[in-house]
């Protein structure tokens, strides 16, 4: 059974705890069965690669590694962190929504 998470691909969220804390980024995929997530920017490693026909001098590449999708936060349209609640819209529809502004989230 898949879990339902507070972030979803797309999202502007902030870094919590580690060493990016306090840092902003976009998140670039969720990866569902292990709650976590990568985030543009933020917790980024060295990678070493061996020359190959993509790359033809290899070297080292730096790229994102993921972050526990409990060290993240979601910025909500006002721009400030803000938990995430889920209710029914006018429609019916399940939506996400700021418990600080109300609002709903897009």
């Amino acid at each position: 059974m898949c879990q339902k998470l507070h972030i979803k691909k797309g999202d502007i969220v902030k870094v919590l705890a580690g060493d990016s804390r306090g840092q902003q980024g976009k998140v670039l995929s969720v990866v569902v069965s292990k709650n976590k997530a990568f985030v543009e920017g933020i917790n980024m490693i060295h990678k070493h690669t061996k020359p190959n026909a993509a790359n033809p001098k290899g070297g080292i590449l730096k790229k994102e590694s993921p972050v526990h999708i409990s060290n993240l936060m979601l910025i909500d349209g006002s721009g400030s962190p803000s938990r995430i609640g889920r209710k029914l819209n006018d429609k019916n529809k399940l939506v996400r929504y700021s418990k600080k502004s109300g609002e709903e989230i897009k």
